[in-house]
């Protein structure tokens, strides 16, 4: 049987298994944002290599700025609050149980796979570290696999306000969604306008919350069918309006990322400028559903979908260990262009997505192992439970540099 056989084949089985009331549209574009997220950390993300072979983060945004706009593209992690807020409302309207315990299984969900990941790394570091990889390296490593798992904890604090975002959507409709950009806009006159040398650092921290609840509010006025399509494209058109309003007029960093170096960023604590972005892709996003919907009635475009959303928490929980697959084994190399050279040419660039199809075959080798931690652990007893809880924690105490 040749490949292209089996292909179809399997494609045609996910097809025939699918409810015909399935979204297509909806789970096709969390797929595209899973997908930004290693694009994203893999494009943009480089090392260089120290005297002892250790490997630290470097970015080529800080020699190639003209490469932020492709952050405006990857950064779609307001599409993923989107769509979080539109299933987790369909998913609220079916529990059959109380909201508390929807929340609880949503939390497990979450949380099981971020167990898995950070309970693996406590077990290996120690045996790297004998293996003779550098502290310098094991300290980069675990602070880019901890990096994009801040997500999960917004991500469960924004579905355990579900509740709230519907009665919000049912009284608001769309509009549910302003009181939230108008939070993010205070804060961020108070620290970047005339008052800034008196505000204290911390307040940027308020708008963690309201700048990501913002497109999952969204969502949920979306499944609650109460944005059309001129609520749409008035968020595609304000979106983009403010969007560019920020970057000429107000001078908001062109990066959706952190640049080292650079003192303001957009991303962590999110700024205006992330609702702005999320506003835009959002109307973009509810504008194309229904040719995206027909898009994906094809089976070869609908079984890679399945098989992306049923990893979802695999390929944000691994990504970055995949690329340290290679990255790691390379620093005992030396300098291997795109790998462990510093990110500041155009051939490193050229190098770096030559890489990139190496780094998505190490991802799919993981996860075909790790898969398993999305799986519920109905044969993990207590004790190994709370062994995996303190490894966590052990490895998450190490990778933010306090011990």
């Amino acid at each position: 049987m040749s490949t292209l056989t089996l292909l179809k084949g399997t494609a045609d089985r996910i097809e025939r298994r699918t409810p015909a009331h399935r979204d297509r549209a909806v789970d096709g574009l969390r797929a595209l944002a899973l997908l930004a997220v290693p694009t994203g950390h893999w494009l943009l993300g480089g090392f260089t290599l120290d005297t002892e072979g250790g490997l630290h983060n470097a970015s080529p945004l800080s020699a190639f700025g003209g490469l932020a706009p492709a952050g405006w593209v990857l950064q779609m992690l307001g599409i993923f609050f989107l769509v979080g807020g539109y299933a987790s409302v369909l998913s609220y309207h079916r529990r059959t149980g109380s909201a508390g315990a929807w929340l609880k299984g949503r939390i497990a969900r979450l949380g099981r796979p971020v167990l898995g990941v950070t309970a693996v790394w406590a077990l290996a570091a120690p045996v790297l570290y004998a293996a003779g990889v550098p502290e310098a390296t094991l300290r980069t490593g675990a602070t880019l696999v901890i990096q994009p798992l801040w997500f999960v904890g917004v991500y469960v604090v924004v579905t355990a306000l579900t509740p709230y975002c519907v009665r919000a959507a049912h009284r608001l409709g769309g509009w549910a969604a302003a009181p939230l950009l108008a939070s993010v806009a205070v804060v961020d006159f108070l620290r970047y306008g005339p008052l800034a040398g008196s505000v204290p650092s911390w307040l940027a921290l308020v708008n963690i919350l309201p700048g990501w609840l913002f497109a999952y509010q969204l969502g949920v006025s979306w499944g609650e069918r109460r944005i059309g399509r001129r609520g749409a494209w008035l968020l595609l058109a304000g979106g983009t309006v403010l969007f560019a309003a920020l970057l000429t007029v107000f001078h908001y960093p062109a990066s959706m990322v952190g640049v080292p170096g650079e003192a303001r960023t957009n991303s962590h604590p999110p700024s205006l400028l992330v609702p702005a972005l999320a506003a835009a892709q959002s109307g973009a996003a509810m504008l194309l559903r229904d040719r995206l919907a027909k898009l994906l009635a094809r089976p070869a475009l609908w079984a890679p979908v399945v098989v992306i959303n049923l990893c979802a928490m695999t390929i944000l929980c691994w990504h970055q260990t995949a690329m340290l697959a290679a990255a790691v084994p390379g620093s005992f190399v030396g300098e291997l262009a795109g790998l462990t050279t510093a990110p500041d040419s155009l051939g490193w660039i050229v190098a770096r997505v030559a890489w990139m199809p190496v780094f998505a075959a190490l991802l799919v080798g993981i996860a075909w192992y790790a898969r398993r931690f999305e799986e519920p652990w109905e044969r993990a007893t207590a004790v190994r439970r709370t062994l995996a809880g303190l490894l966590a924690a052990g490895f998450a105490v190490f990778a933010l540099g306090l011990a």
